[in-house]
């Protein structure tokens, strides 16, 4: 049997990622994930799993995280997107970016974008209260190099400071 999409299926979604209002027309089936990757060329998203389980793909949606392989694009329309683009503000990275580079918050740096999105949000939470707290909100983001603990230090930096 042939896979066809046929033009019913596409849709007009108008997205505004990182301060930037979009129009995109997407197959109604497309994820925020590959709408960012493919449709924008917003690479620092990275595609883990596919399946919601690693948080590599975490971006914040009306400033709250979520696993952008597991949201459709077409559930975005008229909300906020930011991506890890979108956090630096006139050249000047995020102070959540810039605690990850002093403690070496990364290694091979996949998993990076996701974890840096996510704590962004946690602090914005208020879910930095200690290293047991940062370790649970954080929980579903996966780093294999084993880095946890120079992301931990580099959360509670940034929470320490009253910076998010």
């Amino acid at each position: 049997m042939e896979n066809t999409v046929s033009a019913d299926t596409y849709v007009d979604v108008m997205l505004r990622v990182n301060g930037c209002a979009r129009r995109l027309r997407l197959d109604s089936r497309v994820t925020l994930l590959d709408a960012l990757r493919d449709e924008l060329d917003l690479t620092g998203t990275k595609k883990g799993c596919d399946q919601g389980a690693c948080g590599a793909c975490t971006v914040l949606l009306d400033g709250k995280r979520v696993l952008s392989c597991l949201t459709l694009a077409a559930q975005c329309e008229g909300r906020e997107v930011t991506s890890i683009e979108g956090l630096a503000t006139d050249g000047r990275l995020h102070p959540v970016q810039e605690a990850f580079i002093r403690h070496d918050g990364f290694q091979c740096g996949y998993c990076t974008p996701g974890q840096i999105m996510s704590a962004v949000a946690l602090l914005q939470e208020g879910r930095a209260g200690s290293d047991e707290e940062i370790r649970e909100f954080m929980s579903g983001n996966l780093c294999r190099c084993g880095a946890y603990p120079n992301i931990v230090a580099a959360i509670r930096e940034v929470a320490g400071r009253g910076s998010e």
